[in-house]
């Protein structure tokens, strides 16, 4: 705002100076003019003067010098009106005055011609007896008059003009002063707010110092601890995961041992019932044989088996869930290993383990030109497989597949598209989908809802994100954003 105010005040000071000292200058022409004026005022009268002169002398010499310096001093006099009428065009009531010259000044030159005719006749006495009667006649009078009026007109105006010069000049300076006092006190206010500035900056820098140390230390801390947590948290995935199988196989062992006695259950049961109607003994069947039973006890049996149908298929889809939490644990263990990888090449050998599935499926992969990254190798196979897997199992049924992969780079990233025509994700289930064991939509294909969440982990070890864009019946397309370049170090550490 300071310097906003000085440079308006500067530039108002200098506006006004230039306006103040363009008007000064006028002002200043005018009383030039007005000293020109007068100048040729007495310019003209010294013409008459030199005129009557040269015609004295010559009527008292008769020399041809005078005469010369007469002619050609009354020839002159009425360009000198002329003159101060274009001098005073500014002034009607000076260009009248000097019209009004005209016809005395006319009748004075004659007097000098009719006395220059006397002295011609060699009558110098008779001549010099005129001038000396028209010494103050009428024209002398109306010249001396007309003149007396045009030097008051000037004085006037030049008094006029000289006091207007004047104030125009003391406003500039006025105005000069005080815009200086202005643009000075602002210079003093900047600078001592700008060294109010510098230490109030200063000890911001220094309490910012402190919080950068004190910050990093604490940064150090948290993450030396997140470090400490996510291993323990690893380690207790490992751990529970491991211990969940033991009991998950005594359960499976004694859902074999109650599949096993299910057929000497029933056939004991069937005994039961033949010995307490006191009918005939049990026939003879094989071991493996279902007993005969009455329809209670069969439908008994059927709601037995089914039973153990359903925790047989509990225990299969626990086995499988606790064996990818086992994966995904050892997963976030191993330490990636960043190498230059030919994209192309590595989504081509992809490509040719699912060669069978795509042919089933009838869909065609299309591979476009894809940048080479750094980055680990394994993770890569297990992000892009996962994808392409997933744009081949959820096709639309009867549809010929078309699944591409393509790529760019942007900002030192690279960017990856896996687009697919088939059934599409709902956009309120676009995050569900990464979430662990969760999945969305029809639940006809097998899977546990590990794939995606894994893929994401994945991603954001490497550094880099991903997103889906989908809508139901209208494909999909999973953009997976990685650097080229990337260094595992620090990710390694964090992770």
């Amino acid at each position: 705002m300071l310097l906003a105010a000085g440079f308006l005040v500067l530039v108002a000071v200098s506006a006004l100076s230039v306006i103040l000292v363009d008007r000064a200058r006028e002002d200043n022409d005018w009383v030039v003019h007005t000293v020109e004026v007068e100048n040729q005022i007495s310019t003209l009268l010294l013409r008459i003067r030199t005129t009557e002169s040269a015609a004295r002398g010559y009527l008292l010499t008769e020399e041809q010098r005078f005469l010369a310096e007469y002619s050609a001093s009354a020839s002159n006099v009425h360009s000198d009106i002329d003159e101060l009428i274009k001098l005073a065009g500014d002034n009607p009531v000076q260009i009248a005055n000097s019209n009004r010259l005209r016809e005395p000044v006319q009748a004075r030159l004659d007097e000098f011609e009719r006395a220059i005719g006397y002295a011609k006749r060699h009558d110098t006495a008779g001549g010099i007896a005129m001038l000396r009667s028209s010494d103050t006649g009428e024209a002398v009078r109306r010249i001396e008059d007309v003149a007396g009026q045009l030097r008051a007109e000037e004085e006037r105006l030049f008094a006029l003009r000289t006091e207007t010069a004047d104030r125009t000049e003391r406003l500039a300076s006025i105005v000069t002063v005080v815009g200086s006092g202005l643009v000075i006190l602002l210079a003093g206010i900047s600078v001592f707010l700008v060294r109010r500035s510098t230490r109030a900056r200063d000890e911001a820098e220094a309490a910012l110092r402190d919080s950068n140390l004190n910050l990093e230390a604490t940064v150090d801390e948290r993450t030396t601890d997140l470090r400490e947590a996510n291993n323990e948290i690893q380690r207790f995935a490992y751990i529970v995961s491991h211990d969940l199988r033991s009991p998950l196989v005594n359960i499976m062992g004694f859902t074999s041992e109650l599949e096993e006695l299910r057929t000497d259950i029933f056939k004991r049961i069937a005994g039961l019932h033949l010995a307490a109607t006191a009918e005939a003994a049990l026939p003879e069947t094989g071991s493996d044989a279902e007993p005969a039973l009455e329809s209670q006890d069969k439908q008994l049996l059927s709601n037995f088996s089914e039973a153990l149908e359903f925790i047989k298929s509990s225990i299969a889809k626990m086995d499988r869930l606790i064996s990818a939490i086992l994966n995904l644990t050892r997963e976030g263990r191993r330490e990636f290993d960043p190498v230059r990888i030919d994209v192309r090449e590595l989504i081509e050998a992809i490509v040719t383990t699912v060669a069978h599935q795509s042919a089933e499926a009838e869909a065609q992969i299309h591979i476009e030109p894809l940048p080479d990254i750094t980055s680990d190798r394994l993770a890569l196979e297990q992000i892009f497989s996962n994808l392409i897997d997933n744009a081949l199992k959820y096709l639309k049924p009867g549809v010929p597949g078309e699944i591409s992969v393509r790529g760019r780079t942007k900002l030192g990233y690279a960017i990856f598209d896996v687009t697919d025509n088939g059934r599409g994700i709902d956009p309120k289930d676009h995050q569900r989908i990464f979430d662990l064991f969760r999945r969305a939509g029809l639940q006809d294909k097998p899977g546990q809802g590990i794939g995606l969440a894994h893929v994401r982990t994945l991603v954001r070890r490497l550094g880099g994100t991903m997103s889906v864009a989908s809508e139901l019946d209208k494909g999909s397309t999973f953009t997976v954003t990685l650097p080229v370049k990337w260094n595992a170090n620090q990710r390694n550490r964090d992770s």
